[in-house]
């Protein structure tokens, strides 16, 4: 009897998985894949608006969330708020990124645990590049879940993401004008300059995130901690000399960067690109910078 086998691929928002879904359809039109996307119910409009766009091009896309899993409607219960009570207020860091595992892994875990008990195997694709460091994609224990890497395969590299998306008729997703990633609006892997961002773009959502860093018994070994790090509330960013240093700051690292890559135009590379695409690098970091590809592909 043969195996019965279930493909999935996950859309998070960012240009990576999206392209992916996009690729895996044009070359692969034999597979029958069902795409998802996990809400965490904390996600930016312009992500949600873009996961709407991608589901009139690829068909229909299963939204997961906490909430959902549990038969559960709105913020309720199971929301990131709840959470953060049963984790003593204490909020995800890149130490403890519990919110990964409760938004996002254990959702698409339950989802797939139903197919799981009719007996399939399941086949996940993950928009990892083949010009990114050797990575895994997810993985779990005892599970017959199996990662697969198209764009490895193919050799597709960053410069190939953005024709994809527009021989399929998309651009980049709207938050790359002023984000590097998509995500929860709190995610602490913002930098700086994007949480300035957030507070001009979006000020309620980055209220809502500072709401957050209040919460009772909030603490790191006697100390407060908040989003950007210990001693560094998001009030702090509300300064307009703050912000005015924050800026001239990220317009340096920009500079040479520029310089580095002798490109003319710092806003915006010849391929329609943005500088929030190569945040990462302007900042000397690995790309993602840490977080789970869950969250930022």
């Amino acid at each position: 009897m043969a195996e019965k086998i279930k493909h999935v691929l996950g859309l998070s928002g960012g240009k990576d998985s999206s392209a992916l879904a996009l690729y895996v359809k044009e070359t692969r039109p034999d597979l029958d894949v069902e795409y998802f996307f996990t809400d965490t119910g904390y996600e930016l409009p312009e992500t949600n608006e873009f996961i709407d766009q991608l589901e009139d091009k690829l068909g229909y896309i299963h939204r997961l969330n906490a909430r959902s899993m549990n038969n559960m409607e709105g913020r309720g219960e199971k929301d990131f708020a709840h959470m953060l009570k049963g984790h003593g207020n204490y909020l995800p860091s890149q130490r403890d990124r519990w919110c990964t595992v409760q938004l996002k892994l254990k959702p698409f875990e339950r989802w797939l645990d139903g197919y799981i008990k009719d007996g399939y195997r399941i086949k996940n694709y993950v928009g990892i590049r083949a010009d990114e460091p050797e990575r895994v994609g997810y993985m779990t224990i005892e599970k017959p879940i199996d990662s697969i890497f198209p764009f490895r395969e193919d050799g597709i590299v960053k410069s190939d993401i953005v024709n994809i998306l527009q021989r399929n008729g998309l651009e980049l997703p709207a938050y790359y004008e002023w984000r590097s990633r998509s995500g929860c609006t709190f995610c602490f892997y913002q930098r700086k300059i994007e949480w300035v961002k957030l507070l001009e773009k979006h000020p309620h959502l980055f209220e809502e995130a500072k709401a957050f860093e209040k919460g009772e018994g909030n603490n790191v070994v006697g100390e407060k901690f908040y989003w950007m790090g210990k001693g560094q509330p998001l009030e702090i960013l509300e300064s307009p000399d703050m912000q005015k240093r924050i800026k001239e700051n990220h317009e340096k690292k920009l500079a040479r960067f520029a310089k580095k890559k002798r490109r003319n135009a710092l806003l915006t590379d010849e391929d329609g690109t943005s500088e929030f695409c190569d945040l990462d690098e302007i900042y000397d970091d690995a790309e993602g910078g840490g977080a789970c590809v869950t969250c930022y592909k």
